[in-house]
């Protein structure tokens, strides 16, 4: 790859601030829309980027999402990302909740946050990402990754992590107590509520995401 070739960066379908996409075209990007099983924008085999606003932050903090997302980006991709954007005044929570959750997010996870004040210093800080990687390293965007290969296990604790309030800790636990897929799909709502940390109404959401008939939007 030369510096004359254009910088490509895949960005997830779900993911739709006109701001930051128009940023990234006015900056000479390609953008390559598809669905992402994890993070928000691929720049390279080994690099992806979750990118949370000040906000969205704060509420992974609050219901508890945000380590489940980050350890899952980690186990895809080898340099996984976080840039948070917004006014760091924005912020609803205390600022050592904050600075704690900052600092367990590098020291546990590995995984370096970047602060951006708007859309378009996130789009500068991508673009800048997408050099490094692009043209200086010579990799490409890859939805495989580059962690490492994965086992019907892991592919197992994929599935089940991906279900609405999981995440793979609790993955795991689903897993053990009931065996395999099937079994946690054939449960009922009873049954899954006998696993620790699933509420009933947790368990209603697994019950029916895996059980309710399936409607596309052509219906």
């Amino acid at each position: 790859m030369h510096e004359q070739q254009q910088l490509k960066v895949i960005v997830d379908q779900r993911e739709r601030n006109e701001d930051l996409l128009s940023g990234l075209e006015g900056k000479g990007v390609e953008i390559v829309v598809d669905t992402i099983p994890v993070g928000d924008y691929i720049v390279s085999d080994r690099v992806c980027i979750e990118r949370k606003t000040v906000s969205d932050f704060e509420n992974s903090i609050i219901n508890g999402r945000v380590f489940d997302q980050l350890e899952r980006l980690r186990e895809h991709y080898a340099l996984p990302i976080l840039i948070l954007e917004g006014s760091p005044e924005t912020f609803r929570l205390d600022s050592k909740v904050i600075n704690g959750t900052v600092i367990a997010i590098y020291i546990d996870y590995g995984i370096p946050v970047l602060f951006a004040y708007d859309a378009d210093e996130t789009a500068e800080l991508i673009v800048n990402i997408a050099k490094r990687e692009q043209i200086k390293e010579r990799r490409e965007p890859s939805l495989k990754g580059g962690a490492r290969a994965y086992s019907v296990k892991q592919f197992q604790e994929f599935v089940i992590g991906n279900l609405p309030g999981v995440g793979p800790k609790l993955a795991k636990s689903l897993l053990k107590h009931f065996g395999s897929i099937k079994k946690i799909a054939n449960a009922s709502i009873d049954e899954l509520v006998e696993v620790e940390k699933i509420g009933k109404k947790k368990a209603e959401t697994i019950h029916n995401t895996l059980n309710m008939e399936y409607k596309s939007e052509e219906d």
